[in-house]
């Protein structure tokens, strides 16, 4: 998702700098008083125990995004979109250095607010593959992942000759194709740019033949997840006048059908405490859906039924877990914050 204000001082003057950001960074204002987890059925204590402690483990970027485990060294990459940069995270010792910049725009001149990668995630191969905003196209890193040089080659930047809008989101199935979201955050000047070539906001199957195929469109499509089993698929639509998730049946790679409405929270929109649009999501290999949305993370079983709200008191992009699933990373602003699960 975008983060349509931040203060902008503060962006002009990180912009110049590839300093390290650590723990030490984070302002002295205590941010955890708007901490809390809510239990709102008993299946949610099986998951996450009421009590558990929310912690910040990072800040003093622009807006994070595309939280991703690396199993192989244990460390946690995440975008920072206006600052065109992704860091690492090493929850060990909570120190965080930049490890790509210009992760989403290779040029000079770019004029909006969100230039960098948003979703990041591995493919098949071990491969980072990151959806740039800037160069409007999904891209793979050509070099290995701790490469201090590294080099990116374009996987799809058009649909059916016309250039994508900014691809935001991505997923991969156990085959290996890759499902994303492409709503027109990252162009300056949104869904008025005169940059803007198609004229929807697509869902789309990349399929490992290099075919692109489009499944589906909304209005603003976001965060996108498919479930353990391989046989769902969950799109959050980022849109204030209709925020809310969508499941679709898988029938075959590329192919989708039976669209539902999972669950609708334009309600919340606006109110107190209710900071945020629905944006990344991550099922477990349980089902379980952790899904970033107004006030915060949302947790809800496989049927749609809200078990639990995890509240960080700010507008929220995404999260991941670790390998073992039991600990979420949560990109809220600009923090990356942290809570155990069971």
């Amino acid at each position: 998702m975008n983060k349509i204000t931040y203060a902008i001082i503060s962006s002009v003057l990180f912009l110049g700098s590839c300093k390290e950001v650590s723990k030490k960074s984070i302002p002295a204002e205590d941010i955890s008083s708007s901490f809390s987890i809510e239990i709102l059925d008993d299946e949610a204590r099986q998951i996450i125990d009421p009590k558990s402690k929310i912690e910040v483990l990072a800040s003093g970027f622009a807006w994070t995004e595309g939280p991703l485990w690396i199993k192989e060294g244990n460390y946690l990459l995440f975008s920072d979109i206006p600052n065109n940069k992704v860091y690492k995270l090493d929850p060990k010792n909570n120190d965080t250095v930049t490890y790509l910049h210009h992760s989403g725009f290779s040029g000079t001149d770019f004029t909006g607010e969100e230039p960098g990668s948003n979703g990041l995630m591995l493919n098949k191969q071990g491969d980072l593959v990151l959806m740039q905003h800037g160069n409007r196209q999904v891209a793979k890193m050509n070099t290995p992942i701790n490469s201090p040089k590294p080099d990116f080659s374009s996987l799809v930047s058009s649909y059916m000759g016309k250039k994508l809008n900014s691809p935001n989101d991505g997923t991969f199935d156990n085959n290996g194709n890759l499902y994303f979201t492409d709503p027109p955050y990252g162009l300056p000047k949104r869904m008025d740019d005169p940059a803007k070539e198609l004229d929807f906001q697509g869902i789309y199957c990349l399929l490992s033949s290099g075919e692109l195929i489009l499944l589906d469109s909304l209005s603003r499509p976001n965060g996108i997840e498919i479930a353990a089993d391989g046989n769902t698929l969950y799109v959050a639509n980022s849109d204030e006048e209709h925020a809310a998730w969508y499941q679709y049946n898988i029938e075959e790679p590329g192919k989708v059908s039976d669209k539902k409405l999972f669950y609708e929270v334009t309600h919340l929109i606006g109110k107190k405490g209710q900071q945020g649009l629905p944006d990344g999501l991550k099922i477990n290999s349980k089902g379980i859906l952790f899904a970033t949305g107004p006030g915060g993370v949302w947790i809800f079983n496989p049927m749609g039924k809200a078990l639990a709200r995890i509240h960080t008191g700010q507008a929220t992009a995404n999260c991941a877990f670790d390998t073992e699933e039991k600990r979420l990373y949560i990109t809220a602003d600009d923090y990356i914050l942290a809570v155990n699960l069971k």
